[in-house]
């Protein structure tokens, strides 16, 4: 296959790993900017020479600033943003805004979603939940009829995946949201698996929450999620995991209750990461630039490009084959799917598998069309060198 011109591989040099590494790996961790090393030693450099005062003169508003850079990339209304830990954080700070003693206590999921957030709705149990697990007939998509029907008037919460991790498959958010809100319940949608790579509207889908981490396609590192609530919810919700930083005068130091503070800091709870924060914004930065759109159909491109040379060797795909509900990554259980892993990974060839998925490839916009090829042609010569059993 021939390369297109592609404009976006002007980025390509500002990630220091791509100079020596074939980067397929980006669904698990993003590429990390190279301008992450001025940010952590500015971070340090207040820290050494502003003391404490850093708190007034930066880092109390940076959790502000920086959920506002990544509402802008999924168009969030402005201060609708909270930064947190993770995911499942976020969606325990959700879960905490609620009450399921009382009629309305389903909580309907995909057996798709990833086990994190699964683990943390099964724990629900105990306080009133009733969890209603929506299973895959195919292991690579979610039955949305099935999912729809399921959502009905007991239902709370529909906590569910923009797209899965395991097969990349989009869900149908707005359907999922049309059908919650006609029976009065709410979704947090998470976008983890999405934002950077496929493209949110985050007031057109009128999500009442979604979350996510910049620690893949937006290329952030670790340490930060974001918590989007809707801004007529966000006035009026109580989170009960809370702290000092969601209280409306925080340095009063008030004993009792809370006071909850306006959104996005009324959803925060206890001190925020800050160095994590910082090293979050390089990534936001280059993706900011690069252009949502662009990224998008370069990776539906590439993503093609996986399956047609999969599908000529005939190994199973389990991703979508429509680039319309496919994201950025595409799952390929070739045979012996899970040592070819193993051994792509001591090529520098960087990948990963899991069950019922197999090898798992993320080409993202710093990504050479000759790395996609490569990557397939280094699959067939592992194959190839496998002994031939009697």
């Amino acid at each position: 296959m021939s390369s297109m011109p592609d404009d976006l591989l002007t980025y390509r040099p500002e990630f220091p790993i791509l100079e020596r590494t074939n980067y397929m790996i980006s669904n698990s961790l993003g590429a990390m900017p190279r301008a992450v090393y001025d940010a952590l030693h500015a971070y340090a450099d207040v820290w050494a020479s502003r003391g404490v005062r850093a708190w007034q003169e930066r880092w109390w508003m940076l959790a502000l600033e920086v959920g506002n850079e990544i509402g802008a990339l999924m168009n969030a209304p402005k201060d609708s943003v909270s930064l947190h830990q993770n995911v499942t954080t976020c969606q325990a700070v959700v879960a905490s805004c609620f009450d399921f003693s009382g009629k309305r206590n389903k909580v309907v999921y995909s057996d798709m979603n990833f086990p994190s957030v699964m683990y943390f709705w099964e724990a629900q149990r105990q306080y009133g939940a009733q969890v209603c697990m929506v299973k895959t007939d195919d292991g690579i998509t979610v039955p949305t009829e099935r999912l729809l029907d399921a959502i009905d008037d007991h239902t709370l919460i529909v906590p569910i995946s923009h797209v899965i991790f395991r097969s990349s498959y989009i869900n149908d958010a707005k359907a999922i949201i049309e059908k919650a809100h006609k029976v009065g319940a709410h979704v947090v949608l998470d976008t983890f698996q999405s934002l950077g790579s496929v493209p949110v509207d985050i007031q057109s889908f009128h999500a009442d929450f979604a979350c996510g981490g910049v620690l893949k396609w937006l290329c952030g590192g670790p340490g930060v999620a974001y918590l989007y609530v809707r801004p007529d919810l966000g006035t009026k919700l109580e989170p009960k995991l809370t702290g000092w930083f969601a209280h409306e005068n925080s340095f009063e130091f008030a004993t009792g209750p809370i006071r909850y503070a306006d959104p996005p800091f009324r959803f925060m709870n206890g001190t925020t990461h800050i160095p994590a924060i910082e090293a979050a914004r390089p990534g936001l930065k280059i993706i900011r630039e690069a252009g949502l759109e662009k990224i998008r159909d370069k990776s539906k491109r590439q993503t093609a490009r996986l399956i047609a040379f999969a599908d000529q060797h005939g190994w199973r795909i389990n991703s979508p084959h429509d680039p319309e509900i496919r994201g950025g990554t595409v799952s390929i259980d070739m045979p012996d799917s899970q040592q070819v892993s193993r051994e792509l990974l001591a090529r520098d060839i960087l990948v990963d598998w899991r069950p019922k998925a197999g090898v798992r490839f993320a080409p993202h916009f710093y990504n050479t069309d000759a790395e996609v090829d490569a990557a397939m042609a280094a699959v067939v010569e592992i194959l190839n060198a496998r002994p031939v059993s009697a």
